[in-house]
This record gives structure tokens, C-alpha cells and sequence, in this order.
């Protein structure tokens, strides 16, 4: 198996040098266990999931840490909500630096612990699959291949063809999705619950529309807000809020809707191939979808807040993406189109006319390999996110 080179290692490591314990959450399968694996390899490893473990956990806990009194890496913490207040008496009596190290893939859970028993005593990170600066130089050039296969690391090994990443979304549905987060939600009409997860997967890069959502899934709105809560936690999807600040317009107030992975959100709508993708209906809101989930993945990496929101109005000005800089508030237009054209820099104009004080010149990402400023828009290709730094 191919190793990837994960941005967010120097993160991890300056919070083992600062707290007794580092918490990583994120998505199954993103590479979490195998990052902290390289990361702190002298440390024992011991999963959660492991029914042998757990069971010794849960019966005997004081037994089972013994065997831990320097250290060790708990993968899918969660699983065994004692340990946290456990953690809590151990750090405490002896707070070295980087002790323990934690992940969790359901991020309510191991929140829930961290914020109950170890507040102040946890370094978090979050870990999305691979920003397209970890993926291997040379591997893909072609925007609707990046698109559709998405991030997760195995999908990025050598020898992955289209019908092995079609088998792995079938299987990650399965195994995942479908046994995790249904039983956490003690769902018991699976077709329903299937059905609601593939529309919110046609509705990434939408504003958020929670009548529509549970009518056309046939639950009530308050499943649907209860469901949607525990995909978010999941890290499956997330919601993008509006900008908070008054310009003296009538704002939108709903947040959008993005799934976290263009890949899996594709198989989820049924583009089983790159090429249809290219021709598809959701081809600009997948990569929306992607261009969103960079800019997350380039602040998270760096062990920093989000802090991304966009702009609607109700008088039809709007922005993809807003974000404060040191000299004012950058906005962002994002379009799929592989060729610019006047009217795709006219919309990267507009994407800043609602902000009346100074700001730097708006960015225009676009599906292109050129990158330039014209008539006053930064024209900044998808390839740049190869080099967050440039981007």
C-alpha cells in the first residue's frame, strides 16, 4: 500500500508537544489510523473495535490500562466512553506531553467525551481525505477524474480502475454508512434511510432545504434535521453558513449543503464514470463541491479553524466562498468551465459588490489551466490547489 505524505503531521506533532493527549477525528477510511501509526509508532496500538479489547476494557478497565501507564494510541476512542474520564485521572497525575493519542470517526461521540472529562487536555485535529497536494504529482491531470474518484487514500493507490473504486463506494456504503451511522440512529427502514442520503448527495452545493428534503425522503422535518445532524458529525457532509456580518441587505440565512467527498456523492447520484461526469447536470456542483473542501482541508491541515462562509442576498448578489484576510473580506466565484470567458470574469467581479469597504481583488476558480488577473479578478486554476501556498 502506497503511504501518503499527510499536511497535517506538522500540526499533530507541534500538539503532542503542547498536550498530554491529541484527539483526531474525520471520516472513515480518510487515514487517520495510519497517519497517527506513523506519526507515533512507538506507542502501543490498541483498536477499540477489536471485540476482545473493548470486552477487556469494559470489564476490567483498570487491568487494561495498566498495560498503558506511557502511552499508547486508542483508535476509535468512542466506542468505549469510559475511557475519557479514565484518561482524565491519568493525565492529571502525570501531563507529558503527547501521552495518549485518540481518533474517533463519529465526531459527536468523541466530542461528547473530550468536552465532558478532558477539556483543556486535548489537542484537536480533524483529518478529510487527501487535499490534492497529498496526492502523488503526475498521478491524474484531469479535473473529472479528480472529481469523480474524490479523496479517499485508497482510491488513490496504483492500479485502482474505475470498476475497483465503483466495488469500494459500493462497499463503503455498506459497511459504513449503512451499519455506523444507521445503527447509531437506530434507523429502521433502511430504503428510507438510503433514500435520504442520496438526496442530500444531489443536493450538494445547495442551499439547505429541510421541508423539501424530509418530504421528498418521506420523514418528518424533524428526522431529517436529526439524520442530517449525525451525517455532519460523521463528517459525510457539512454545512456551509452564510456570511454573519449586515451590509444593510436582506440576507439568506440558510446554510448550504456539501458532501465532504465529490467521489462518493457522485456514486451516491449514480455517475458510475468519470467521463459521464464530465457531461452531467451536477458536473459545476460537484466541483463547487471539491473547491469547498480544499480550502477546509488546506485550514485543518494547519490545525486552524474553518472560518469559510459564502454571501446571498436578496437582492441577487452572491458569492461562492467569502473568508476574512488581514486586508479585508476575499471573495471567491467558483465555475467548473475550462475556458474563460468574459462572463465568467464578470461573475468573478460581481462576487465582491456587496462588500463596501476595501478589499483585495476577487478570485475566479475555475476548471482551466490558466492563471492570471484580468479586468481586476484573479483567475486561479484547480490545479493551484496542488500548492495551497499558491492558491
Amino acid at each position: 500500500m502506497n503511504l501518503f505524505s499527510r499536511d497535517l503531521s506538522v500540526a499533530l506533532q507541534r500538539m503532542a508537544l503542547q498536550f498530554p493527549i491529541v484527539a483526531v477525528t474525520g471520516p472513515r477510511q480518510s487515514g487517520k489510523t495510519t497517519l497517527v501509526r506513523q506519526l507515533f509508532g512507538d506507542k502501543p496500538y490498541v483498536s477499540l473495535e477489536d471485540p476482545v479489547e473493548l470486552s477487556f476494557a469494559q470489564t476490567d478497565p483498570r487491568g487494561f490500562l495498566q498495560r498503558f501507564a506511557r502511552g499508547a494510541i486508542f483508535d476509535e476512542a468512542q466506542r468505549w466512553p469510559d475511557l475519557f474520564s479514565h484518561l482524565q485521572g491519568m493525565v492529571d497525575a502525570d501531563r507529558a506531553p503527547g501521552r495518549f493519542v485518540l481518533t474517533g470517526s463519529q465526531q459527536f461521540g468523541l466530542m461528547a467525551g473530550i468536552t465532558q472529562s478532558l477539556a483543556g487536555r486535548v489537542g484537536l485535529a480533524r483529518l478529510l481525505p487527501l487535499a490534492l497536494s497529498e496526492i502523488k504529482p503526475g498521478i491524474s491531470d484531469d479535473l473529472h477524474t479528480h472529481l469523480w474518484r474524490g479523496a479517499y487514500p485508497a482510491l488513490w493507490q496504483s492500479q485502482c480502475s474505475v470498476m475497483d473504486a465503483n466495488d469500494w463506494f459500493g462497499s463503503y456504503v455498506l459497511s459504513y454508512i449503512e451499519r455506523d451511522v444507521r445503527q447509531l440512529l437506530q434507523v429502521q427502514n433502511l430504503t428510507t434511510f438510503q433514500r435520504f442520503v442520496r438526496l442530500c448527495a444531489g443536493r450538494s452545493g445547495t442551499l439547505l432545504n429541510l421541508v423539501s428534503l424530509a418530504t421528498d425522503a418521506g420523514i418528518s422535518h424533524t428526522t431529517a434535521r436529526q439524520w442530517l445532524s449525525v451525517l455532519e458529525s460523521s463528517d459525510l457532509l457539512f454545512l456551509l453558513p452564510p456570511y454573519h456580518r449586515n451590509f444593510g441587505k436582506r440576507l439568506v440565512k440558510t446554510p448550504k449543503l456539501y458532501f465532504t467527498d465529490t467521489g462518493l456523492a457522485a456514486w451516491l447520484v449514480g455517475i458510475r464514470d468519470p467521463q459521464l461526469l464530465a457531461i452531467h447536470p451536477m458536473r459545476g456542483a460537484l466541483f463547487e463541491t471539491w473547491v469547498l473542501n480544499e480550502f477546509r482541508k488546506y485550514r485543518l491541515n494547519q490545525g486552524l479553524p474553518t472560518d469559510l462562509y459564502f454571501w446571498r442576498d436578496n437582492n441577487g448578489l452572491e458569492a461562492d466562498l467569502v473568508f476574512e484576510v488581514d486586508d479585508g473580506l476575499q471573495c471567491v466565484e467558483i465555475k467548473s468551465s475550462q475556458t474563460i470567458t468574459t462572463d465568467l470574469v464578470r461573475a468573478g467581479q460581481r462576487a465582491s459588490r456587496f462588500v463596501t469597504e476595501p478589499a483585495p481583488a476577487p478570485w475566479l476558480i475555475h476548471g482551466a489551466t490558466d492563471n492570471y488577473t484580468r479586468d481586476g479578478v484573479r483567475c486561479i486554476s484547480w490545479q493551484r490547489f496542488a500548492d495551497p501556498q499558491q492558491a
